[in-house]
Protein backbone atom coordinates (compact mmCIF):
# COMPACT_ATOMS: atom_id res chain seq x y z
CA UNK A 1 0.00 0.00 0.00
CA UNK A 2 1.34 3.41 -0.96
CA UNK A 3 2.68 5.36 2.01
CA UNK A 4 2.72 2.41 4.42
CA UNK A 5 5.86 1.11 6.10
CA UNK A 6 7.05 -2.19 4.64
CA UNK A 7 8.03 -3.52 8.08
CA UNK A 8 4.52 -3.05 9.43
CA UNK A 9 2.99 -4.85 6.47
CA UNK A 10 5.39 -7.74 6.92
CA UNK A 11 4.59 -7.97 10.63
CA UNK A 12 0.84 -8.02 10.04
CA UNK A 13 0.95 -10.61 7.28
CA UNK A 14 3.37 -12.81 9.20
CA UNK A 15 0.95 -12.86 12.12
CA UNK A 16 -2.17 -13.54 10.07
CA UNK A 17 -0.39 -16.35 8.19
CA UNK A 18 0.61 -17.97 11.47
CA UNK A 19 -2.92 -17.56 12.77
CA UNK A 20 -4.33 -19.20 9.65
CA UNK A 21 -2.06 -22.21 10.03
CA UNK A 22 -2.88 -22.48 13.74
CA UNK A 23 -6.62 -22.28 13.05
CA UNK A 24 -6.50 -25.60 11.18
CA UNK A 25 -5.04 -27.32 14.23
CA UNK A 26 -7.32 -25.53 16.69
CA UNK A 27 -10.43 -26.48 14.70
CA UNK A 28 -9.88 -30.18 15.35
CA UNK A 29 -8.94 -30.02 19.04
CA UNK A 30 -11.22 -31.70 21.56
CA UNK A 31 -13.43 -29.77 23.95
CA UNK A 32 -11.30 -31.11 26.80
CA UNK A 33 -8.11 -29.58 25.45
CA UNK A 34 -9.80 -26.25 24.79
CA UNK A 35 -11.41 -26.18 28.22
CA UNK A 36 -8.11 -26.97 29.91
CA UNK A 37 -6.52 -24.12 27.98
CA UNK A 38 -9.20 -21.73 29.22
CA UNK A 39 -8.76 -22.85 32.81
CA UNK A 40 -4.99 -22.36 32.49
CA UNK A 41 -5.57 -18.89 31.06
CA UNK A 42 -7.86 -17.94 33.94
CA UNK A 43 -5.44 -19.18 36.57
CA UNK A 44 -2.46 -17.39 35.05
CA UNK A 45 -4.40 -14.11 34.81
CA UNK A 46 -5.03 -14.31 38.56
CA UNK A 47 -1.49 -15.39 39.41
CA UNK A 48 0.03 -12.50 37.49
CA UNK A 49 -2.49 -9.84 38.48
CA UNK A 50 0.21 -7.65 40.04
CA UNK A 51 2.24 -7.61 36.82
CA UNK A 52 -0.88 -6.81 34.81
CA UNK A 53 -1.71 -3.89 37.07
CA UNK A 54 1.85 -2.57 36.86
CA UNK A 55 1.60 -2.47 33.07
CA UNK A 56 -1.89 -1.02 33.27
CA UNK A 57 -0.57 1.78 35.49
CA UNK A 58 1.79 2.79 32.66
CA UNK A 59 -1.16 3.04 30.27
CA UNK A 60 -3.22 5.05 32.75
CA UNK A 61 -0.35 7.45 33.32
CA UNK A 62 0.16 7.98 29.60
CA UNK A 63 -3.60 8.34 29.13
CA UNK A 64 -3.79 11.12 31.69
CA UNK A 65 -0.84 12.86 30.04
CA UNK A 66 -2.65 12.68 26.68
CA UNK A 67 -5.80 14.13 28.21
CA UNK A 68 -8.10 11.11 27.94
CA UNK A 69 -11.57 11.72 29.38
CA UNK A 70 -12.61 10.21 32.70
CA UNK A 71 -14.87 7.80 30.80
CA UNK A 72 -11.97 6.61 28.62
CA UNK A 73 -9.71 6.22 31.65
CA UNK A 74 -12.41 4.17 33.34
CA UNK A 75 -12.54 1.85 30.33
CA UNK A 76 -8.77 1.52 30.49
CA UNK A 77 -8.55 0.74 34.21
CA UNK A 78 -7.79 -2.80 35.39
CA UNK A 79 -8.44 -3.05 39.13
CA UNK A 80 -8.67 -6.23 41.22
CA UNK A 81 -12.36 -6.72 40.45
CA UNK A 82 -11.90 -6.36 36.70
CA UNK A 83 -8.96 -8.75 36.61
CA UNK A 84 -10.99 -11.25 38.61
CA UNK A 85 -13.87 -10.74 36.16
CA UNK A 86 -11.54 -11.55 33.25
CA UNK A 87 -10.54 -14.80 34.91
CA UNK A 88 -14.12 -15.70 35.79
CA UNK A 89 -15.20 -14.94 32.23
CA UNK A 90 -12.68 -17.45 30.91
CA UNK A 91 -13.95 -20.08 33.37
CA UNK A 92 -17.53 -19.33 32.36
CA UNK A 93 -16.66 -19.89 28.70
CA UNK A 94 -14.98 -23.18 29.63
CA UNK A 95 -18.20 -24.33 31.32
CA UNK A 96 -20.38 -23.63 28.28
CA UNK A 97 -21.27 -26.29 25.68
CA UNK A 98 -18.83 -26.48 22.79
CA UNK A 99 -20.71 -25.49 19.61
CA UNK A 100 -18.13 -27.02 17.28
CA UNK A 101 -19.23 -30.32 15.80
CA UNK A 102 -22.91 -29.90 16.63
CA UNK A 103 -25.29 -31.35 14.05
CA UNK A 104 -27.84 -28.58 13.77
CA UNK A 105 -30.25 -30.52 11.59
CA UNK A 106 -30.37 -33.81 9.65
CA UNK A 107 -32.87 -35.01 7.05
CA UNK A 108 -33.27 -37.82 4.50
CA UNK A 109 -34.05 -37.21 0.83
CA UNK A 110 -36.26 -39.58 -1.24
CA UNK A 111 -33.13 -40.91 -2.99
CA UNK A 112 -31.70 -42.01 0.36
CA UNK A 113 -29.15 -39.19 0.78
CA UNK A 114 -28.82 -38.02 4.37
CA UNK A 115 -28.12 -34.29 4.49
CA UNK A 116 -27.13 -32.38 7.59
CA UNK A 117 -25.72 -29.09 8.80
CA UNK A 118 -22.55 -29.28 10.90
CA UNK A 119 -21.36 -26.36 13.04
CA UNK A 120 -17.71 -25.43 12.37
CA UNK A 121 -15.36 -22.55 13.33
CA UNK A 122 -15.13 -19.45 11.14
CA UNK A 123 -11.32 -19.71 10.98
CA UNK A 124 -9.42 -16.52 11.90
CA UNK A 125 -11.09 -13.60 13.65
CA UNK A 126 -9.45 -10.16 13.84
CA UNK A 127 -10.47 -7.89 16.71
CA UNK A 128 -9.63 -4.19 16.43
CA UNK A 129 -10.39 -2.36 19.65
CA UNK A 130 -9.78 0.69 21.79
CA UNK A 131 -9.17 1.25 25.49
CA UNK A 132 -10.59 -1.80 27.26
CA UNK A 133 -7.77 -4.32 27.84
CA UNK A 134 -10.24 -6.86 29.22
CA UNK A 135 -11.33 -7.33 25.59
CA UNK A 136 -8.01 -9.11 25.03
CA UNK A 137 -8.96 -11.90 27.43
CA UNK A 138 -12.67 -12.02 26.63
CA UNK A 139 -12.28 -12.36 22.88
CA UNK A 140 -9.30 -14.72 23.04
CA UNK A 141 -11.23 -17.03 25.35
CA UNK A 142 -14.27 -17.12 23.10
CA UNK A 143 -12.14 -17.80 20.03
CA UNK A 144 -10.21 -20.64 21.66
CA UNK A 145 -13.44 -22.34 22.79
CA UNK A 146 -15.08 -21.93 19.37
CA UNK A 147 -12.00 -23.25 17.55
CA UNK A 148 -10.97 -19.96 15.95
CA UNK A 149 -7.55 -18.33 15.86
CA UNK A 150 -7.55 -14.65 16.85
CA UNK A 151 -5.52 -11.64 15.74
CA UNK A 152 -5.73 -8.77 18.24
CA UNK A 153 -4.96 -5.15 17.49
CA UNK A 154 -5.61 -2.88 20.46
CA UNK A 155 -5.17 0.87 20.72
CA UNK A 156 -1.96 2.65 21.66
CA UNK A 157 -3.58 3.82 24.92
CA UNK A 158 -3.64 0.19 26.22
CA UNK A 159 -0.52 -1.24 24.59
CA UNK A 160 1.27 -2.23 27.83
CA UNK A 161 -1.83 -3.90 29.29
CA UNK A 162 -2.73 -5.72 26.08
CA UNK A 163 0.80 -6.96 25.52
CA UNK A 164 1.20 -8.64 28.90
CA UNK A 165 -2.32 -10.12 28.87
CA UNK A 166 -1.86 -11.57 25.38
CA UNK A 167 1.50 -13.12 26.33
CA UNK A 168 0.04 -14.68 29.47
CA UNK A 169 -2.91 -16.12 27.55
CA UNK A 170 -0.74 -17.43 24.73
CA UNK A 171 1.65 -19.25 27.08
CA UNK A 172 -1.16 -20.67 29.23
CA UNK A 173 -3.11 -21.98 26.23
CA UNK A 174 0.00 -23.53 24.72
CA UNK A 175 0.61 -25.55 27.88
CA UNK A 176 -2.74 -27.31 27.30
CA UNK A 177 -2.00 -28.16 23.67
CA UNK A 178 -3.47 -25.16 21.85
CA UNK A 179 -1.02 -23.88 19.21
CA UNK A 180 0.61 -20.69 20.46
CA UNK A 181 0.08 -18.98 17.12
CA UNK A 182 -3.68 -19.21 17.61
CA UNK A 183 -3.47 -16.05 19.78
CA UNK A 184 -1.73 -13.20 17.97
CA UNK A 185 -1.28 -9.60 19.11
CA UNK A 186 -0.10 -6.95 16.66
CA UNK A 187 2.12 -4.89 18.92
CA UNK A 188 2.78 -1.94 16.63
CA UNK A 189 0.53 1.02 17.34
CA UNK A 190 0.91 2.52 13.85
CA UNK A 191 -2.40 3.01 12.08
CA UNK A 192 -1.11 1.36 8.90
CA UNK A 193 -1.29 -1.94 10.75
CA UNK A 194 -5.07 -1.68 10.84
CA UNK A 195 -5.24 -1.00 7.10
CA UNK A 196 -3.08 -4.03 6.31
CA UNK A 197 -5.15 -6.21 8.63
CA UNK A 198 -8.35 -5.10 6.89
CA UNK A 199 -6.85 -6.21 3.56
CA UNK A 200 -5.76 -9.66 4.70
CA UNK A 201 -8.54 -11.49 2.88
CA UNK A 202 -7.71 -15.14 2.46
CA UNK A 203 -6.18 -15.17 5.94
CA UNK A 204 -8.76 -13.40 8.11
CA UNK A 205 -12.40 -14.52 7.93
CA UNK A 206 -14.14 -11.93 10.12
CA UNK A 207 -13.29 -8.51 11.58
CA UNK A 208 -14.84 -7.29 14.83
CA UNK A 209 -14.15 -3.63 15.68
CA UNK A 210 -14.82 -2.39 19.22
CA UNK A 211 -14.47 1.27 20.08
CA UNK A 212 -15.71 4.72 19.22
CA UNK A 213 -17.82 5.65 16.23
CA UNK A 214 -14.76 6.91 14.34
CA UNK A 215 -12.97 3.57 14.60
CA UNK A 216 -16.08 1.62 13.60
CA UNK A 217 -16.63 3.75 10.49
CA UNK A 218 -12.97 3.53 9.52
CA UNK A 219 -13.04 -0.27 9.72
CA UNK A 220 -16.37 -0.60 7.90
CA UNK A 221 -15.26 1.69 5.07
CA UNK A 222 -11.82 0.14 4.56
CA UNK A 223 -12.28 -3.58 5.17
CA UNK A 224 -12.21 -6.16 2.38
CA UNK A 225 -13.31 -8.73 4.96
CA UNK A 226 -16.82 -9.15 6.45
CA UNK A 227 -17.30 -6.94 9.53
CA UNK A 228 -19.56 -7.28 12.57
CA UNK A 229 -19.98 -3.93 14.30
CA UNK A 230 -22.12 -1.43 16.10
CA UNK A 231 -21.58 2.26 15.47
CA UNK A 232 -22.87 3.49 18.83
CA UNK A 233 -25.25 2.79 21.68
CA UNK A 234 -27.97 5.41 21.92
CA UNK A 235 -30.03 3.55 24.52
CA UNK A 236 -33.45 4.70 25.72
CA UNK A 237 -35.58 4.05 28.77
CA UNK A 238 -39.27 4.86 28.40
CA UNK A 239 -41.18 5.42 31.66
CA UNK A 240 -44.77 4.59 30.80
CA UNK A 241 -47.79 6.22 32.43
CA UNK A 242 -48.43 2.98 34.33
CA UNK A 243 -44.88 2.59 35.67
CA UNK A 244 -44.09 1.81 39.29
CA UNK A 245 -42.31 5.01 40.35
CA UNK A 246 -39.81 3.47 42.73
CA UNK A 247 -38.91 0.82 40.17
CA UNK A 248 -38.55 3.45 37.46
CA UNK A 249 -36.29 5.67 39.61
CA UNK A 250 -34.02 2.74 40.41
CA UNK A 251 -33.85 1.40 36.85
CA UNK A 252 -33.15 4.79 35.30
CA UNK A 253 -30.52 5.67 37.89
CA UNK A 254 -28.71 2.38 37.31
CA UNK A 255 -28.94 2.67 33.52
CA UNK A 256 -27.27 6.10 33.53
CA UNK A 257 -25.02 6.27 36.60
CA UNK A 258 -23.70 2.77 37.33
CA UNK A 259 -21.15 3.02 34.51
CA UNK A 260 -21.88 5.89 32.12
CA UNK A 261 -18.92 5.35 29.77
CA UNK A 262 -20.17 2.11 28.21
CA UNK A 263 -22.36 1.43 25.19
CA UNK A 264 -25.33 -0.03 27.10
CA UNK A 265 -25.76 2.99 29.39
CA UNK A 266 -28.96 5.01 28.95
CA UNK A 267 -28.47 8.17 26.90
CA UNK A 268 -32.10 9.36 26.55
CA UNK A 269 -34.92 9.18 29.10
CA UNK A 270 -38.49 9.29 27.74
CA UNK A 271 -41.33 9.97 30.19
CA UNK A 272 -45.07 9.84 29.54
CA UNK A 273 -46.76 13.20 30.20
CA UNK A 274 -49.30 11.67 32.62
CA UNK A 275 -46.55 10.58 35.03
CA UNK A 276 -43.92 13.24 34.36
CA UNK A 277 -44.95 15.58 37.18
CA UNK A 278 -44.75 12.76 39.74
CA UNK A 279 -41.63 11.16 38.30
CA UNK A 280 -39.24 13.83 37.05
CA UNK A 281 -38.53 16.02 40.13
CA UNK A 282 -37.32 13.09 42.27
CA UNK A 283 -35.50 11.53 39.32
CA UNK A 284 -33.76 14.83 38.53
CA UNK A 285 -32.74 15.21 42.18
CA UNK A 286 -31.15 11.74 42.21
CA UNK A 287 -29.34 12.40 38.95
CA UNK A 288 -28.08 15.80 40.05
CA UNK A 289 -26.78 14.28 43.30
CA UNK A 290 -24.76 11.88 41.13
CA UNK A 291 -23.39 14.72 38.99
CA UNK A 292 -25.51 14.02 35.90
CA UNK A 293 -26.05 16.94 33.53
CA UNK A 294 -29.65 16.94 32.29
CA UNK A 295 -30.64 18.30 28.87
CA UNK A 296 -34.39 18.48 28.47
CA UNK A 297 -37.20 19.28 26.07
CA UNK A 298 -39.45 22.31 26.85
CA UNK A 299 -42.03 20.18 28.69
CA UNK A 300 -39.41 18.54 30.93
CA UNK A 301 -37.79 21.93 31.66
CA UNK A 302 -41.13 23.29 32.82
CA UNK A 303 -41.15 20.58 35.49
CA UNK A 304 -37.40 20.76 36.28
CA UNK A 305 -36.22 24.29 35.34
CA UNK A 306 -32.58 23.53 36.19
CA UNK A 307 -32.28 21.32 33.11
CA UNK A 308 -30.32 22.69 30.20
CA UNK A 309 -32.13 23.02 26.89
CA UNK A 310 -31.73 19.95 24.70
CA UNK A 311 -30.67 20.41 21.08
CA UNK A 312 -31.57 18.23 18.11
CA UNK A 313 -28.05 16.76 18.24
CA UNK A 314 -28.59 15.61 21.83
CA UNK A 315 -31.27 13.13 20.78
CA UNK A 316 -28.73 11.38 18.49
CA UNK A 317 -25.85 11.57 20.98
CA UNK A 318 -23.97 8.74 22.63
CA UNK A 319 -22.59 10.84 25.50
CA UNK A 320 -20.62 8.07 27.25
CA UNK A 321 -20.55 10.41 30.22
CA UNK A 322 -22.75 11.75 33.02
CA UNK A 323 -24.99 13.58 30.56
CA UNK A 324 -28.61 12.62 29.84
CA UNK A 325 -31.20 13.84 27.35
CA UNK A 326 -34.77 13.96 28.74
CA UNK A 327 -38.03 14.16 26.78
CA UNK A 328 -41.66 14.15 27.85
CA UNK A 329 -43.86 12.31 25.33
CA UNK A 330 -47.62 12.49 24.92
CA UNK A 331 -48.17 8.79 24.15
CA UNK A 332 -46.68 5.33 23.90
CA UNK A 333 -46.65 5.75 20.13
CA UNK A 334 -44.61 8.95 20.37
CA UNK A 335 -42.04 7.15 22.52
CA UNK A 336 -41.73 4.36 19.93
CA UNK A 337 -41.41 6.88 17.10
CA UNK A 338 -38.67 8.75 18.98
CA UNK A 339 -36.69 5.55 19.51
CA UNK A 340 -37.01 4.60 15.85
CA UNK A 341 -35.94 8.09 14.74
CA UNK A 342 -32.98 8.67 17.04
CA UNK A 343 -31.97 5.24 18.38
CA UNK A 344 -29.06 3.13 17.19
CA UNK A 345 -30.71 -0.29 17.50
CA UNK A 346 -28.66 -1.26 20.56
CA UNK A 347 -30.74 -1.55 23.77
CA UNK A 348 -34.02 0.05 24.79
CA UNK A 349 -36.30 -0.43 27.81
CA UNK A 350 -39.83 0.25 28.99
CA UNK A 351 -40.88 0.55 32.62
CA UNK A 352 -44.58 -0.29 32.96
CA UNK A 353 -47.14 -2.41 34.79
CA UNK A 354 -49.28 -2.67 31.66
CA UNK A 355 -48.83 -6.08 30.00
CA UNK A 356 -50.22 -5.06 26.61
CA UNK A 357 -47.89 -2.07 26.22
CA UNK A 358 -44.95 -4.15 27.46
CA UNK A 359 -45.59 -6.76 24.75
CA UNK A 360 -46.07 -4.05 22.12
CA UNK A 361 -42.74 -2.51 23.11
CA UNK A 362 -40.98 -5.86 22.68
CA UNK A 363 -42.51 -6.32 19.22
CA UNK A 364 -42.31 -2.77 17.88
CA UNK A 365 -38.89 -1.57 19.03
CA UNK A 366 -36.36 -2.75 16.43
CA UNK A 367 -33.25 -3.06 18.61
CA UNK A 368 -30.80 -5.84 19.39
CA UNK A 369 -31.95 -6.02 23.03
CA UNK A 370 -35.38 -4.88 24.25
CA UNK A 371 -36.25 -4.79 27.96
CA UNK A 372 -39.34 -4.69 30.14
CA UNK A 373 -38.76 -3.40 33.68
CA UNK A 374 -34.98 -3.79 33.73
CA UNK A 375 -31.87 -1.68 33.14
CA UNK A 376 -30.23 -1.60 29.72
CA UNK A 377 -26.92 -2.16 31.51
CA UNK A 378 -27.55 -5.91 31.28
CA UNK A 379 -26.78 -6.03 27.54
CA UNK A 380 -23.53 -7.87 27.99
CA UNK A 381 -22.28 -11.33 27.10
CA UNK A 382 -21.42 -12.23 30.68
CA UNK A 383 -24.78 -11.02 32.03
CA UNK A 384 -26.61 -12.96 29.31
CA UNK A 385 -24.83 -16.19 30.27
CA UNK A 386 -22.57 -16.22 27.21
CA UNK A 387 -19.42 -16.17 29.35
CA UNK A 388 -18.12 -13.10 27.53
CA UNK A 389 -18.72 -11.40 24.20
CA UNK A 390 -16.83 -10.53 21.05
CA UNK A 391 -18.86 -7.35 20.85
CA UNK A 392 -22.46 -6.17 20.61
CA UNK A 393 -23.78 -6.08 17.08
CA UNK A 394 -26.48 -3.62 16.03
CA UNK A 395 -26.59 -5.02 12.50
CA UNK A 396 -28.73 -7.98 11.48
CA UNK A 397 -26.31 -10.21 9.53
CA UNK A 398 -24.99 -12.59 10.69
CA UNK A 399 -25.41 -11.80 14.38
CA UNK A 400 -27.36 -9.30 16.47
CA UNK A 401 -26.71 -8.26 20.07
CA UNK A 402 -23.96 -9.76 22.27
CA UNK A 403 -21.84 -12.06 20.12
CA UNK A 404 -21.02 -15.35 21.84
CA UNK A 405 -19.71 -18.80 21.02
CA UNK A 406 -22.31 -19.92 18.48
CA UNK A 407 -21.91 -16.64 16.61
CA UNK A 408 -18.24 -17.52 16.03
CA UNK A 409 -19.25 -20.57 14.03
CA UNK A 410 -21.06 -21.23 10.77
CA UNK A 411 -22.62 -24.36 9.32
CA UNK A 412 -21.49 -26.49 6.44
CA UNK A 413 -23.55 -29.16 4.73
CA UNK A 414 -22.54 -32.78 5.23
CA UNK A 415 -24.01 -35.41 2.89
CA UNK A 416 -23.99 -39.16 3.55
CA UNK A 417 -24.71 -41.50 0.67
CA UNK A 418 -24.54 -45.12 -0.46
CA UNK A 419 -23.37 -44.60 -4.03
CA UNK A 420 -26.12 -42.27 -5.26
CA UNK A 421 -25.53 -40.47 -8.55
CA UNK A 422 -27.59 -37.67 -10.03
CA UNK A 423 -29.76 -38.65 -13.00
Amino acid sequence: MRGCKVGIREEVFERVKRAKEASRVLARLSSGVKNQALMNMARRIEERATEIQEENTKDLRHGKEKGLSSAMLDRLLLNDNRIEAMANGLREVASLPDPVGEIVRMWRRPNGLEIGKLRVPLGVVAVIYESRPNVTADTAGLCVKSGNAIVLRGGSEAIHSNTIIARILKDAAQEAGVPGDAIQLIETTEREAVLHLLRAEGYVDLVVPRGGEGLIRFVAENSRIPVVYHYKGVCHTYVDKDADLEMAWNICYNAKVQRPGVCNAMETLLVHKDIAQAFLPEMAYRFQEAGVELRGCPASREIVPEMKEATEEDWYAEFLDLILAVKVVSSFEEAIDHIHTYGSGHSDAIVTKDYTRAMRFLKEVDSAAVYVNASTRFTDGYEFGLGAEMGISTQKLHVRGPMGLEDLTCCKFVILGQGQIRE
